[in-house]
């Protein structure tokens, strides 16, 4: 079983910013698509940001678009989030996820908080 492991979260204050990263020893990322997703407090798990396999598209909700970026690493095997102008309502807990067919893998996810 494959399980992905974030790294890069913890706490900021309002406009600044942090990059998470996504990874798994000895799995490919690279033949697989990439997502972000988040779950606030008291909300369920949404959609953040995805790309598709080499880089050809990327997807953004509309609560990050502008601010956020997805982007992989194919040769270290590992998947990044960068956020920037972090805002309080980016407070979650963040999942990176691998999706390739039937084939879905997430991270144990990763706290988030901002908070002057």
């Amino acid at each position: 079983q494959v399980q992905l492991v974030e790294s890069g979260g913890g706490l900021v204050q309002p406009g600044e910013s942090l990059r998470l990263s996504c990874a798994a020893p000895g799995f490919t990322f690279s033949r697989y698509i990439a997502s972000w997703y988040r779950q606030r407090p008291g909300k369920e798990r949404e959609f953040i940001a995805a790309m598709s396999v080499a880089a050809l598209d990327t997807n953004y909700a509309d609560a990050v678009k502008g601010r956020f970026t997805i982007s992989r690493d194919d040769d270290k095997n590992t998947v990044y989030l960068q956020m920037n102008s972090l805002r309080v309502e980016d407070t979650a807990v963040y999942y990176c996820k691998a999706a390739r067919g039937t084939n879905t893998y997430w991270g144990q996810g990763i706290q988030v908080t901002v908070s002057s």
